[in-house]
């Protein structure tokens, strides 16, 4: 387990956290200060606890528009792979029609050489 001290509102505050995450940490605790300062800035002095629980709902709500616009692409995505899937599944049917056109033409050729026969010079036979 490592410690981190991290500076709020001008405050220190001995945090714990796990070991390698001491620098995530300290840019969280940066990010709220920061937030609190333009929150001081933009009100005044209103109390260290008002402008802490404003930041933290401000906070909140970005989080939470966040989550919303994650959950909408998401959604999107889940689109967008049910509609490859679909168009795959079409091309896999038109690919596989086109062959059976192809073979039947085939075929056809083959019915037809063999009914018209070829002549032993090589030249098509009459009959």
């Amino acid at each position: 387990m490592a410690y981190v001290t991290i500076s709020i509102g001008g405050r220190a505050y001995r945090m714990a956290c796990d070991d390698g995450q001491e620098d995530h940490l300290s840019g969280l605790g940066e990010e709220v200060d920061a937030r609190i300062e333009q929150l001081r800035v933009a009100f005044g002095e209103i109390g260290d606890q008002r402008l802490s629980i404003m930041a933290a709902i401000t906070l909140a709500d970005e989080l939470s528009e966040a989550r919303r616009r994650i959950q909408a692409l998401e959604k999107e995505a889940s689109a967008e792979r049910a509609a490859r899937s679909a168009a795959t599944r079409r091309l896999d049917e038109t690919e596989a029609r086109v062959a059976r056109g192809i073979t039947g033409a085939a075929e056809r050729l083959e019915r037809l050489t063999r009914e018209l026969g070829t002549s032993p010079s090589g030249g098509v036979g009459m009959g």
